[in-house]
């Protein structure tokens, strides 16, 4: 009987350090950049980062990328989902000075209400994702014509 409740115990010690380690695996994957980048990177090889910006609790994060297109990527605990926003496929709205609502017209499921830490990070995701910055546009057939600064 001793040895019964022994391993009962000891068993449900290991259950309490292991849900513990990995509740801090997921909050730190959640708030790691880096980690973000070297997701992202590894899903589109092909595009250069230029900028990241992380929502306020971390599960989200936003890149804005060297041809004027911009990436988000949401984590799912140890996991990301990475998404090429190409510009002109999203919907923002201002839902408060820190926060953005985000429609995303080639996955739906990815968008919602996004917080950031300040007025200012919303205010340049916002101008990621509007490809307001893009820096060739084309015009009437393959000609290329630079917009004006």
């Amino acid at each position: 009987m001793l040895w019964t409740i022994t391993i009962v115990c000891l068993f449900l010690v290991g259950l309490i350090f292991r849900q513990a380690f990995q509740r801090d695996e997921r909050e730190k994957a959640e708030n790691d950049s880096g980690l973000a980048i070297l997701e992202f990177g590894r899903a589109f090889p092909d595009e250069a980062i230029r900028d990241v910006v992380t929502t306020a609790n971390g599960k989200t994060v936003f890149l804005r990328l060297h041809d004027g297109k911009a990436g988000c990527m949401n984590a799912h605990g140890l996991h990301y989902t990475c998404h090429l926003i190409e510009p002109g496929t999203v919907r923002v709205e201002s839902a408060g000075p820190r926060r953005l609502s985000v429609t995303f017209a080639n996955a739906a499921f990815e968008g919602g209400t996004f917080e950031f830490r300040n007025e200012q990070q919303a205010a340049e995701v916002s101008l990621w994702l509007l490809g307001s910055f893009r820096p060739m546009t084309a015009v009437a057939g393959d000609r290329i014509q630079k917009q004006p600064n």
